[in-house]
């Protein structure tokens, strides 16, 4: 019952970024309906605003039912703590795990959750990006190694790395609500998740580490829409 309503709020939430926005996607490889079921990680970049959850308007009915059980998301603990942004976020998204900045177990305690079976999703920049391009701290904005943990506990499935064109005129940080009727850009890439890790086998993990995240990093850069 609770995955039901999950799934027909996730769904209302599509309807309405349909109706709303115009969104310009483009596929950086092949379009292939099937491939949306083996989805087990998701790698989104361009982190820019909190209502990046439009973007669930791209995926499919049948993958939102799946999402709607089996999603689980690591969230800056300071942002779900917010009472009204908090509370839609882990409504829409119950598998949201709250993260720490602190050296506590609280990562250790999200990779503890994460396996094939669910739909595991990272903004690996793990911070937000200004209308000056850089975070709030006045740093240049790049990939961290977090999502290199995830992959090494999946062995199977496909990665989707969602390269946004950024919300900054839709809702920019520090702004409350929405502007309607804008254009969402995004480039979309589903890769083979175990062809994607064996690109970079290494026996000296740090040196894995680097190479991992030097490619996001570098897709960062690259792969966002004109």
């Amino acid at each position: 019952m609770l995955r039901l309503i999950r799934f027909l709020l996730l769904s209302t939430l599509k309807i309405i970024a349909t109706v709303f926005y115009h969104f310009q996607l483009h596929w950086l490889s092949a379009r292939d309906k099937k491939q949306w079921q083996q989805v087990s990680m998701i790698i989104f970049l361009n982190h820019t605003s909190l209502f990046e959850i439009l973007f669930m308007r791209i995926a499919p009915f049948s993958f939102l039912w799946r999402l709607a059980d089996q999603l689980i998301v690591p969230g800056a603990d300071i942002t779900f703590a917010r009472p009204i942004v908090g509370k839609i976020l882990h409504t829409l998204i119950p598998g949201i795990i709250p993260i720490s900045r602190k050296k506590d177990d609280t990562w250790q305690h999200f990779l503890s959750l994460v396996d094939n079976e669910k739909v595991t999703a990272i903004l690996p920049e793990g911070r937000m990006k200004r209308r000056n391009g850089l975070d709030k701290l006045g740093q240049p904005m790049s990939v961290r190694s977090g999502f290199v943990d995830i992959l090494a506990k999946l062995t199977e499935g496909k990665i989707l790395f969602i390269y946004s064109g950024g919300l900054h005129h839709i809702q920019a940080p520090g702004e409350k609500l929405p502007k309607l009727f804008k254009n969402i850009k995004a480039n979309l890439e589903i890769v083979d998740l175990q062809a994607y890790k064996q690109q970079f086998s290494s026996n000296n993990d740090t040196a894995l580490r680097s190479k991992m995240t030097a490619d996001v990093d570098n897709r960062l850069q690259n792969n966002l829409p004109n």
